[in-house]
């Protein structure tokens, strides 16, 4: 059966964690056609921290709503638990590397953007490589701490498709995005931001769509939720 106290627990963290991280990141600075002019939109931006911040309690508030659950969902043997457990480590790989991109993100790539917009003539050069340097290792982070997402909500899919211990088209919302996000990666550690948009606005939708699937599922009356396994 499923533990419908921890799977409401699950779907309200990771509704609470988009709704943080989607409104951190409508604040985020506009980016530009050229470095320089992405650049000096970051230099600009006076809440660039506080945004950043909030996307990473945003995303940290989801993984830990993917992470309670694997126990919610309480599959207790063969494969449908080592998928469900290892989605639990994988949720816990991409909080870490999420920590990793808002380090490079939210602070280092801030302070290179702006030592590159207040240095000297002479010094600029120099300081945009160094910007750009730091963009490109964000690139890295980013591009794996996407793949990790997408193949943390496949396991899961996986888990709740085999067990059917909440409504299988949940999982298949799940899977469609952590396939996305897994092609998100892909192209960010390869041709960086820009050409991701369309898998990445496609993951969005069909993340924003099981989460709050699950959210309703969660909250509806005990015996609607305590299913048992196919």
């Amino acid at each position: 059966m499923v533990n419908h106290k921890l799977l409401r627990l699950s779907a309200t963290l990771s509704f609470i964690g988009l709704v943080v991280y989607s409104v951190a990141s409508l604040l985020h600075a506009d980016g530009g056609p050229t470095y320089q002019a992405t650049f000096a939109s970051y230099a600009a931006s006076a809440d660039w921290a506080a945004v950043h911040l909030g996307e990473f309690v945003g995303m940290a508030t989801l993984l830990a709503g993917l992470i309670a659950l694997f126990f919610a969902l309480n599959v207790s043997q063969g494969a449908p638990r080592w998928l469900g457990f290892f989605g639990a480590i994988a949720a816990g790989v991409t909080l870490a590397l999420e920590g990793v991109v808002y380090i490079v993100d939210g602070v280092a790539l801030k302070q290179a953007v702006d030592a590159w917009a207040s240095a000297p003539t002479a010094e600029q050069a120099t300081r945009f490589a160094s910007a750009l340097a730091i963009r490109w290792l964000e690139w890295g982070a980013n591009s794996y701490s996407n793949i990790m997402l997408g193949l943390t909500m496949v396991l899961f899919a996986l888990t709740i498709v085999w067990t059917a211990r909440v409504t299988r088209p949940i999982g298949y919302l799940m899977g469609l995005s952590g396939l996305a996000f897994i092609v998100v990666g892909w192209i960010v550690g390869t041709e960086g931001f820009g050409p991701h948009a369309v898998p990445m606005d496609a993951g969005a939708l069909f993340l924003s769509a099981w989460i709050i699937w699950l959210l309703v599922v969660a909250w509806r009356r005990k015996e609607a939720v305590e299913v048992v396994p196919a």
